[in-house]
């Protein structure tokens, strides 16, 4: 059976969500022990390092690119490192499970934005999934209870910037490699972070957060790299609801590592969104074969 690029996007967003989650454990698990910019800076040195030399191997790296898709990376870089600061600032006073269900709201915005600025087509069963899925997330999150706090509006701010950031890779040229793309960003929140590291300060590494950061910048080039990807893959709608994966990566491992086991609500909520992620499989299927 042929796979289609709305399938081909999907399995790049699973992977950039396990990506990212495993990234989000290992920064989350130097929270308190390394201020948070030398952490970023410490990984972001590491990555850029990591990518520079798989585009030195592959061929990757080109940057003799036209002025407007540098515009993109550039719009595109800001707010992936506006998401970063806004996202791991939450991470690092919150469980990793409530803040990832907070970013699942991102297939619902993602989608919708998609539809009204991009004109992509969005069919009513896709956005009633879309909606359950989200109906499934605040089960997990529970506006008003203990999930919900000041860190969430953080979250909830990163949410913007990274449906801009998902936004701006399909206003690029299909011809911008994706490692440059990765590149570019890695290398920008290295400087930033570098530079504010400089106004909160340094500890010493010691061999256990030295090994988690060198985990942490081996996970986080796979997530630039597939989520570059995926926004270049089918259409928006189909792809972003499986992004709701994230949430089960976030539970397992906030479980496993940090022993933030979910209550009864939480595992409801995670259930609904998966169901919902695959119902808009079961349906891109359906069509193809439809009008094959």
């Amino acid at each position: 059976m042929a796979i289609t690029d709305n399938t081909r996007g999907a399995g790049l967003m699973v992977i950039a969500m396990a990506a990212y989650t495993f990234n989000d454990t290992a920064m989350k698990s130097v929270a308190g022990e390394i201020p948070m910019f030398q952490a970023i800076f410490v990984r972001g040195v590491l990555t850029t390092i990591w990518l520079f030399l798989l585009g030195l191997m592959m061929g990757g790296l080109r940057f003799k690119l036209s002025q407007q898709n540098w515009k993109m990376i550039a719009l595109r870089t800001f707010s992936e490192a506006a998401a970063t600061y806004f996202f791991l600032t939450a991470l690092f006073h919150s469980p990793i499970a409530n803040v990832t269900a907070i970013l699942q709201s991102l297939p619902l915005t993602v989608a919708l934005a998609a539809a009204l600025f991009l004109r992509e087509p969005l069919g009513w069963r896709r956005i009633i999934a879309i909606l359950v899925g989200l109906a499934g997330v605040l089960l997990i999150v529970r506006p008003g209870g203990d999930g919900f706090n000041a860190w969430s509006v953080y979250a909830l701010i990163a949410v913007g910037f990274v449906t801009i950031r998902d936004l701006t890779v399909r206003k690029m040229s299909a011809d911008v490699p994706s490692l440059t793309v990765a590149f570019v960003t890695a290398a920008a929140i290295m400087v930033i972070s570098g530079f504010a590291s400089l106004q909160t300060g340094w500890v010493d590494l010691d061999m256990r957060s030295g090994s988690l950061l060198l985990t942490a910048s081996l996970f986080i080039p796979i997530g630039y790299m597939a989520s570059v990807m995926t926004m270049r893959q089918g259409e928006i709608g189909f792809i972003a609801p499986f992004r709701y994966t994230g949430i089960l990566w976030a539970l397992l491992l906030g479980w496993l590592v940090f022993g933030e086991w979910p209550d009864d609500l939480t595992l409801i909520g995670a259930g609904i969104v998966v169901t919902m992620g695959m119902f808009t499989l079961y349906r891109e299927r359906k069509l193809k074969k439809q009008t094959g």
